[in-house]
């Protein structure tokens, strides 16, 4: 009998196994969500949805991009952390948790998620109205000298990357500026387009339908290199100011999502970027791409985290 019972449990055990790898082998079952935790029209929104697009015919279902904002990017990230681990929400996460944690706005880190891949790389560069009433870099610091605190420059929240970077080019240039925070960097460049702020600190992917439209101009890029779509423009090195500094974005999942789902969508997701599709996307847009898998991408992170603490600290942002 007690043979008998034993064989039984064992059978149990192999069906209860077997349905549950076949479960899991038909991961996605349904529409995946990916949160993106800036409005509609930015460098991220843009990002997420090109490599959405791209990405559905390899997952087998449709990706839905959902714009959670607010706080600076708290609010967004905060919602893909806490969402359930089942591999069904993706988060599109950015340069913010890097700055966010510092300044004790929000009780998590990079960290507290299971990374999937860096997808790309933008540099900031300084825009402004296209009759604004500086042609060049030094026109605009001149301004700036003549009248402190007058310009009135759009961020993507306190603290986010726009944020630090426009106060890296106060610290660096000895100026001083009005800091107005947005929702992302979509609508800061909308006021900047309708005269309501002066400058923006974004990167060219976000400025550039604007600038071509000749709404806009942009006076210089914080890379090492110009921008490929920009050529025109200098670097804030070459005008003798040294300044390098961008945003980061990738793909995360909640902590404790199993292995084999995090497998399926990182799969998919870099047949997505590896596409034609996403690629003449990611250029015409004036996208960088920076494809970096989960552990090249934590160990991106854990060394840039070191140095964006020390650049808030000195920027006072550091609680």
């Amino acid at each position: 009998m007690k043979k008998k019972l034993l064989a039984l449990f064992l059978v149990s055990l192999l069906v209860l196994t077997m349905a549950g790898c076949g479960a899991a082998e038909k991961f996605p079952t349904k529409p995946v969500t990916v949160i993106v935790p800036w409005a509609a029209g930015g460098g991220t929104d843009a990002v997420a949805r090109g490599l959405a697009k791209a990405t559905e015919k390899a997952l087998g279902q449709t990706i839905t991009v959902n714009n959670v904002t607010g706080g600076g990017g708290a609010v967004g990230h905060g919602a893909g952390l806490n969402a359930k681990n089942d591999g069904y929400t993706v988060t599109m996460i950015t340069f913010e948790l890097l700055s966010l944690p510092p300044q004790k706005l929000v009780p998590f880190t990079y960290k507290d998620f299971d990374l999937l891949m860096r997808v790309n790389m933008d540099s900031a560069a300084l825009t402004v109205k296209a009759d604004a009433p500086y042609q060049t870099l030094k026109d605009f610091i001149e301004y700036a000298k003549a009248n402190p605190g007058k310009i009135n420059v759009g961020n993507s929240g306190p603290g986010s990357v726009w944020h630090i970077a426009a106060g890296l080019l106060e610290e660096k240039t000895g100026i001083k500026l009005n800091h107005v925070p947005f929702n992302g960097a979509a609508p800061a460049i909308t006021d900047l387009v309708g005269g309501h702020i002066q400058a923006v600190t974004v990167s060219p992917a976000e400025v550039q339908s604007q600038v071509k439209a000749g709404q806009l101009k942009m006076l210089a890029v914080m890379s090492p290199e110009r921008n490929p779509n920009f050529p025109d423009v200098p670097t804030f090195k070459e005008l003798g100011y040294d300044i390098n500094f961008g945003t980061w974005r990738g793909l995360a999942v909640p902590k404790g999502t199993p292995d084999n789902v995090k497998k399926v969508l990182a799969d998919a997701f870099k047949k997505g970027y590896d596409s034609q599709e996403f690629q003449d996307f990611a250029k015409k847009a004036g996208l960088g791409l920076a494809y970096a898998p989960a552990d090249k991408f934590k160990e991106f992170l854990d060394s840039l985290s070191k140095d964006v603490e020390s650049v808030m600290q000195k920027l006072g942002l550091v609680k």
